[in-house]
C-alpha cells in the first residue's frame, strides 16, 4: 500500500474526544496492550497528529503520528500498527517468519507467499482469514512488515504451503516508514536462534534449507528474474541493522528508473519541484537573507535551479500552490519554517541546514534558467515573472570604520539584515552592551564619530538598539537592486519613489447632454416669428398664405419638448 508515495490531504492535531476514542479502539483491537503501554502510545498531553492521506491506488488511509513517527494507520475502519510500534512491542501481532532476501520483494509491493514462510518448531501462529499479522526475518524477532492473513492457518496446511499467505500493507523502508525518523529495526534474537548459537558459533544452514530459500525467492520473483548470490550474504549478516545499505540503494535506483517511465506529468513536476526546492536551499539561500518572502524565494532562487530544457510550473503539480508545497515540506521533512509575518504575506523564517534530507541532496549536473524552451510541437504562453526590487544600503566614508572588521569598504552594498548583524557583532566584540540594562549600548569613540552629531558628543553616552540601527541606516547611502529572471542583478544608487496608482469609478453610467444653447436658439426663433406675424396682420390679404406658414412653424417650435430638457 505504501510502496509508492502517498498524497497527504490534511495534517491536524487530534482532539480530546478523538484521543479517548482512539485509545478505546486500540484497547479493543490489541488486548495485549496494558494501560501503561496505551498511555505511552496515546499520551494525554503530548502532541498527536492525525494525517489523512490517499495511497497511490486511491485508498483512503488515516495515519496517527506521535513524535514525528507514524504509530498506527487505519484502513477500512481497521487499525494496524506500524513497524515503529512493533519494534517496541514485537509480540503485539502474530508473526510469520521468512528469509531476508524476501524482504526486498515485500518492500517493492509483493505479498508474502507461503513457500517463503519458515515453519518454526512450535508451528505456525493460529490466525484466521483477514486477521492482522506481522512478518519477521530468520534470527530476528523485530517485525519488518504488517499485513492481513490471506487464508487461515488450517487452510495453509491444506494447501500444502502454496499460494498467497499474507497480504502486505506496510513494510520497513517503504514510504510510510520514510515519513518517520527512518530508524532501523533493532536486533531481537528469537528463542530458536539463541538455542542454536549458545556457544557463540554462527548458525549453519543445510543444503535443503538453501534449496528452500531458492524456491521461495523464485516465487517472489517474476519469471524473467533469477536468484543472485545475495541470499548467502544475507545469511552471514543475521541482523537487519548490519545489512549492506549500498545494495539497497542500487536496487532503489533501478526501481526508480523503471518507475520514472510510468510517472504521470504531475508526479514528474512534483519531483522537479522538490529538486529545485532542495537545490535552492543548499546553494542559493543565505542565513543573512532570512526572513525571506516565499514569492522572492520562488522567483529568485527556485526558478534559477530549474534544469535546462524544462520549465517549473507549480500549477501543473499536485500542490497547485506554493504555500501548500511549503506547508508539506515543513510538516513532512521539517526543513523550513514558514510564518505569516504580515497579513496575507508568508515568509521563510527558519531553515534547518542540518536536516538529513538537505545534507544528503546532491546537485544535479545540468541547471539553467535562461533558456526554457517548450517541448517540440507544443505551443503555449511563456510565464512572465516580474523583476524583484530590493532596497540596499551602501557604506559611506563616515561609517567605514564601523564596518572594517567585516571587511566592508566604502561603496559596499548590504542588505538591512546584514547591516544589523555586522553592527551587533561589533557591539558584542567590543563588549559595549550596558551591564545594567542590556537594551542600551555604550557609545565608544568609533560609534561617536560615526553616528552622533557634534552637539551630542558630550550629552549622549548610550543608545538603544533600535536607535543604533536606525542611525546606522540613516547615515548610509540608499540604493536598490533590480533582479530580472535569468539575468544578473543590477545595482543603482538612489531611492526609488513609490508608484501611486489611483482607480476611480463614476457614480453613474447615465449620459448627459447640455441642451441650453439649443433652447436659447429656439427662443430667438419664436420671438422673430412673433414680430413677423404682428407686422403681416396690417398687410393685404395676399400675404395670408405666408402668415399661415409662419404660424405653423411657430407651433412646431412650441411643440418641442423644451420643458423636459435639462436647463
Amino acid at each position: 500500500m505504501f510502496a509508492k508515495p502517498f498524497r497527504v490531504k490534511s495534517n491536524t492535531a487530534i482532539k480530546g474526544s478523538d484521543r479517548r476514542k482512539l485509545k478505546a479502539d486500540l484497547s479493543a483491537a490489541f488486548p495485549l496492550l496494558s494501560a501503561d503501554e496505551l498511555s505511552e502510545l496515546v499520551p494525554n498531553k503530548e502532541e498527536l497528529n492525525v494525517l489523512k492521506s490517499y495511497a497511490h491506488k486511491g485508498d483512503a488511509v488515516t495515519v496517527y503520528v506521535l513524535h514525528k513517527n507514524p504509530v498506527f494507520f487505519e484502513v477500512d475502519k481497521k487499525l494496524f500498527p506500524t513497524v515503529y510500534v512493533l519494534w517496541r512491542y514485537p509480540a503485539l501481532l502474530p508473526a510469520f517468519k521468512t528469509w531476508p532476501p524476501v524482504l526486498q520483494k515485500l518492500t517493492g509491493g509483493a505479498d508474502l507467499m507461503l513457500p517463503g514462510v519458515v515453519v518454526p518448531s512450535c508451528g505456525l501462529p493460529d490466525v484466521k482469514q483477514g486477521d492482522s499479522c506481522a512478518v519477521t526475518l530468520v534470527n530476528n524477532r523485530a517485525p519488518v512488515a504488517v499485513g492481513t492473513a490471506a487464508v487461515s492457518t488450517e487452510q495453509m496446511h491444506c494447501l500444502g504451503m502454496k499460494g498467497r499467505g499474507v497480504c502486505i500493507l506496510h513494510t520497513y523502508m517503504d514510504y510510510l516508514w520514510a515519513f518517520g525518523d527512518k530508524s532501523g529495526p533493532p536486533s531481537l534474537p528469537d528463542a530458536e536462534s539463541e538455542a542454536h548459537g549458545e556457544n557463540g558459533e554462527e548458525c549453519e544452514i543445510s543444503d535443503k534449507e538453501e534449496e528452500e530459500v531458492d524456491k521461495c525467492v523464485e516465487e517472489q520473483h517474476s519469471p524473467e528474474e533469477t536468484v543472485t548470490d545475495q541470499a548467502q550474504s544475507c545469511f552471514e549478516e543475521l541482523s537487519l541493522v548490519e545489512q549492506d545499505e549500498e545494495k539497497g540503494e542500487k536496487n532503489n535506483e533501478k526501481e526508480e528508473e523503471t518507475q520514472d517511465e510510468q510517472k504521470t506529468p504531475q508526479e514528474v513536476m512534483d519531483a522537479m519541484l522538490l529538486q529545485c526546492f532542495l537545490h535552492a536551499l543548499k546553494s542559493k539561500v543565505k542565513k543573512s537573507e532570512l526572513p525571506l518572502l516565499t514569492s522572492t524565494f520562488l522567483r529568485n532562487h527556485m526558478f534559477s535551479c530549474c534544469p535546462s530544457g524544462k520549465q517549473l510550473d507549480i500549477k501543473k503539480s499536485s500542490y497547485k500552490k506554493l504555500s501548500k508545497f511549503l506547508q508539506t515540506m515543513e510538516q513532512r521533512y521539517n526543513i523550513v519554517r514558514v510564518k505569516e509575518l504580515t497579513k496575507g504575506v508568508e515568509s521563510i523564517v527558519e531553515v534547518d541546514w542540518k536536516n538529513p534530507e538537505l545534507r544528503s541532496f546532491s546537485f544535479p549536473e545540468d541547471t539553467d534558467v535562461e533558456s526554457t524552451p517548450l517541448p517540440d510541437g507544443e505551443e503555449g504562453e511563456i510565464l512572465y515573472h516580474p523583476p524583484e526590487i530590493t532596497t540596499l544600503y551602501s557604506v559611506s566614508a563616515r561609517l567605514e570604520p564601523l564596518f572594517l572588521n567585516a571587511n566592508k569598504r566604502k561603496g559596499a552594498t548590504l542588505h538591512p539584515a546584514e547591516v544589523r548583524s555586522i553592527v551587533t557583532e561589533y557591539v558584542k566584540d567590543n563588549e559595549l552592551v550596558d551591564e545594567n540594562n542590556k537594551n542600551y549600548v555604550t557609545i565608544n569613540p568609533t560609534l561617536c564619530d560615526c553616528l552622533l552629531e557634534k552637539s551630542e558628543y558630550q550629552e549622549v553616552v548610550s543608545l538603544k538598539w533600535d536607535d543604533l540601527f536606525s542611525r546606522t541606516l540613516g547615515r548610509m547611502q540608499e540604493c536598490y537592486q533590480a533582479v530580472f529572471p535569468g539575468q544578473p542583478p543590477i545595482v543603482k544608487k538612489g531611492h526609488i519613489e513609490p508608484i501611486d496608482i489611483t482607480v476611480a469609478s463614476r457614480g453613474s453610467n447615465k449620459k448627459w447632454c447640455d441642451w441650453r444653447p439649443m433652447l436659447r436658439l429656439f427662443s430667438q426663433i419664436d420671438d422673430t416669428i412673433k414680430r413677423v406675424v404682428s407686422t403681416l396682420r396690417t398687410r393685404v390679404l395676399e400675404n395670408a398664405l405666408f402668415l399661415m406658414i409662419l404660424r405653423l412653424v411657430r407651433r412646431l417650435v412650441c411643440l418641442l419638448p423644451c420643458a423636459n430638457l435639462k436647463s
